[in-house]
């Protein structure tokens, strides 16, 4: 008799953690699927960023979770969600996207970009490929001028950049 009420209390708990860590999983916007890259010292070592030397490019997603033989990288956004995604939150997905097919040597179909009340995934197109290698190629031009106009497009982040107090351009 002993034997059957441990048996039920491992049962019970071996339920709880069960749905624990479906609430832990869903509370960082992970698709289902297995975990196999984690940046977030949370649940293991650090992992090494995705480079391509090519591009000189180098990110480090969140998450990139295995779902059915597709890689899905998750980014995690500690605010609360826009009406929606900002164009630079997209552009570091996509980037990863780009990462993950040129290390990795499969083409995300999509990635997740997860705010603290809402979730976007966002799918891996060929345009959005294509105007992200637009906007690196910019940067990489831009990278050779002596001079490059700042952006000014948004008054809240002006105000709270680490060169406000010195800078002539700012709103």
């Amino acid at each position: 008799m002993t034997l059957v009420y441990l048996g039920l209390v491992i049962l019970v708990i071996a339920l709880v953690l069960f749905f624990q860590s479906g609430r832990t999983r869903k509370a960082a916007g992970l698709p289902g699927g297995r975990v196999i890259y984690t940046d977030t010292r949370a649940w293991s070592k650090q992992e090494k960023p995705l480079t391509d030397s090519d591009l000189g490019l180098t990110g480090k997603p969140d998450y990139i979770v295995e779902q059915s033989g597709r890689l899905i990288p998750v980014e995690v956004k500690s605010g609360k969600s826009p009406a929606a995604p900002y164009d630079s939150h997209i552009f570091q997905l996509a980037s990863y996207c780009l990462l993950i097919e040129r290390t990795m040597g499969k083409r995300p179909p999509y990635g997740i970009i997860h705010y603290q009340d809402r979730d976007f995934a966002i799918d891996y197109t060929h345009e959005l490929e294509m105007t992200l290698m637009d906007i690196l190629a910019e940067m990489r031009r831009d990278e050779r001028r002596s001079s490059v106009p700042r952006s000014h497009e948004s008054a809240g982040r002006c105000a709270k950049c680490g060169f406000a107090q010195i800078c002539e351009e700012k709103l």
